[in-house]
Order: C-alpha cells, then structure tokens, then sequence
C-alpha cells in the first residue's frame, strides 16, 4: 500500500530544501551518502555508491514513517500533520525574516517561531532523535514521540542570550550546504572523534565554546555564541557557560545581532567543512563541488578552523552589560543580569566572575583588532544607528592597547 502524505516525513522540510535550490534550471541537489550501503555488481565484488545523487526536495532528508505513532492496529499521523505542520508554515515565515534581516527591524513574532522550529528542527532529525532516546532511555517510539513535543522548546533560553550574528556569502562563489541535521553545532575543543561527537552525540550548547550554525539561505547563515565565551574565549571551550538551566525566561535585544559580514571563499568552504563534519550522513548543495569543501581550505584541524575565530563575533561590537530591568504597565519590575540570572539567585551579578571577565573580554577586543585590522567584522544598531564600519586610527589604537594591558 503507498504510503499517505503525512507518513513521508521529511525530517528537513521540502520548504527549507527549496531555499538552497537553484533558481534557475533543474531544480534538484546533488545528495551525498557518506556512509552508503554496500552492494554486490555483476561480478560478485562487493561495492559502495559514492558518487552523489541527483535528487529533488521530494527525495532528500525523509524516511516514511519516521513521526507515525502507533498503538496495536491503529496508526496516527497528526505529529506530522499538526504539530509540524504549524511549526513549520510559522518557521518557513521566520527563516525569510531574518535571512532578509536588516536593522532597525524588531519582529518579536518571528524570534520567537525562529527559535521553536530551530529547536524542534535540531529534536526532529534521526541523529536529533537517537540522541533524546538515549538520554531520556526511551526505548518505546511513541513515548520519544511525545517526549521530543515536550522538550521542543528545549534550546530557546539558551539561544536567547546569544550572542547573534548574521554572515554573508553573496561575494563567495561557493555558497551553503545543507545536511540531515541543518541546526549544527560546533566547539573547537570538541573534534568530530572527541567523546562529545561520536554517533549521534553533539556538544553541548551549555558549554561556552558551543557554537549554533544555521542557514537561512544559500547566502546567510545564523551563528550562535555563547556571551560567555566572547567575554573570555581563553579557558576552556567545554566548561559550562553561567545559569546553563534550560526551561526558563530570557531577555532578548534586537539591536544587538551583528550584520554586516562577509565571508570569503574560504570561510564559507570552512562552514560548509563543519556543516559536513557534523553531518549524520546526508548533505547536500546545488553544486557537486561544494560537498567537498575539505578541498579548498588550508587546514581540517577542527580548533583552528578561520584562526579559532571563524565562528566568533566582532567582540568590538558587544557592550559589556550588566543588569537589565524591564518595567510593566502594572507597575511590575523584571531584572535579569547578563546570563538571565534573576535577583534572588545567589549568582546573580557575580561580582568576582565579572571581574575576570572584564580583563579577558578587552583582551580578547584587542587581539581581535591585532588579527582583523580596523574594519569591523559585525556591525550592531545603537544610539539609532549602526556602528562604525570601520574604527578611527585612535580607536583601533585603542583597541590594540587592551591587548597590551589585559592581554593573558
């Protein structure tokens, strides 16, 4: 019997796949298999499909059944056609929004659908799935089902205290790839044969040096990091970043996401390189060349990918903020400080912590301007404008003093 439409699920959606196919001509990918199933030729001799597909939306990143729930003989589909269907239509409106983002634009609406479909979207895949059933030790499918719509919002408070930016590859050639598991996250100290990688694992977004990698299109991407390890990318990436807890509330500013970047040929080739490296084990891309980005970039060592900086936002664009209060109609006050720490846990404001991390982020702004020069590689929106595009020669001196003085 065919299946229905709600029991082949794409476990990437054919929505978000269109995005990266090409405008114009055959309106297909080229899908690669890397770890293809062997097979016997006419010969007997045993053999591997290496060589990519040429597929359309309709053929990649799904397997039948995959959301179906079942109890003795009778079968339900409505994860696939309810809960996805409203996540995904509000999420497909929210990619748009912010992969054509542009300051002043403040869209309360679409953050908050952006961030339950990325959350949901990295739940949902096989890898995303083995790796909740191996946590929660959920071994009945329906069960991990209903689990995965609990936990959909799991990553949200953690993501909303990023630090965001948004990179540009419209002046490289090669453009972004997408895999079976599109929300990827990368940590230098974490290599894809580090404990924290293996299978279907993937290092914490708790742990400071995790970044989020998402593409909204073939030409912008959405890059998490943790405030945290911009203020002191010195210590040690797997270290938990403050009030790691992730069910709770968070305080997002809109002027604060960076804009502005844009990626070379080689950085886009060392994204689409980690996009592939912490893949399951489909990617795919308009152009068969750009599966292979380990081609064309200096180095596969996974810590020093882009200097150990590609990921990082311009700290030269971060404001060293504290506590924040917010004022209701009601006469209501709501504090948080700079990891949403509220006024009676007894971290709040850490005094010490912020101290050190004082030193550490002006160093960092420094070295920063040592190894990128003036230009700035973000740009945030304050005072009613964005900031400079590039530092005067006495604040780039500036800069450059930090290092001397904080330097570690």
């Amino acid at each position: 019997m065919d299946s229905t439409p709600y029991q082949r699920n794409h476990y990437v959606p054919e929505w978000y796949q269109r995005r990266f196919l090409p405008e114009h001509g055959e309106k297909k990918f080229f899908y690669l298999d890397m770890t293809p199933e062997m097979f016997l030729d006419s010969k007997g001799t045993r053999l591997s499909r290496t060589a990519p597909r040429r597929w359309g939306s309709r053929s990649c990143f799904k397997e039948d059944d995959l959301y179906t729930t079942r109890w003795g003989t009778w079968e339900s589909t409505e994860i696939e056609e309810k809960f996805f269907g409203r996540i995904d239509e509000r999420g497909k409106a929210a990619v748009e929004y912010f992969a054509s983002f542009s300051h002043p634009s403040a869209d309360g609406d679409a953050f908050n659908e952006l961030l339950l479909y990325m959350s949901t979207q990295k739940l949902r895949t096989p890898k995303g799935l083995s790796f909740l059933s191996f946590v929660a030790q959920a071994t009945d499918k329906n069960a991990l089902l209903i689990l995965m719509q609990q936990l959909r919002a799991m990553h949200c408070a953690i993501w909303t205290e990023c630090i965001w930016s948004i990179a540009d590859a419209s002046e490289s050639n090669t453009k972004f790839i997408i895999s079976d598991h599109p929300v990827t996250v990368y940590n230098r100290d974490c290599s894809p044969i580090s404990r924290w990688c293996r299978d279907f694992h993937d290092p914490d977004i708790t742990h400071v040096g995790t970044h989020t990698l998402f593409p909204l299109s073939p030409n912008k991407i959405l890059i998490f990091t943790n405030l945290s390890w911009v203020r002191d990318p010195y210590r040690k990436g797997v270290k938990l970043r403050p009030n790691p807890s992730l069910f709770r509330s968070a305080f997002f500013n809109f002027m604060e996401i960076q804009t502005g970047r844009k990626l070379t040929e080689v950085e886009v080739n060392e994204i689409n390189f980690i996009i592939k490296k912490r893949a399951y084990r489909y990617i795919a891309a308009a152009c068969e060349e750009w599966l292979y980005p380990e081609k064309h970039i200096p180095s596969e060592h996974w810590r020093n990918l882009g200097g150990g900086y590609l990921l990082m936002p311009d700290p030269r664009s971060v404001v060293f903020g504290g506590e924040v209060l917010i004022g209701y109609e009601n006469k209501r006050v709501d504090a948080f400080d700079a990891y949403g720490r509220k006024p009676w846990q007894e971290d709040y404001s850490d005094k010490e912590l912020a101290d050190q991390e004082w030193k550490t982020f002006h160093a960092f702004q420094g070295e920063f301007a040592r190894l990128f020069g003036p230009r700035r590689r973000g740009r945030t929106f304050q005072f009613d404008q964005l900031d400079n595009e590039e530092d005067p020669p006495d604040y780039h001196q500036y800069h450059l003093e930090l290092e001397r003085k904080y330097g570690v």
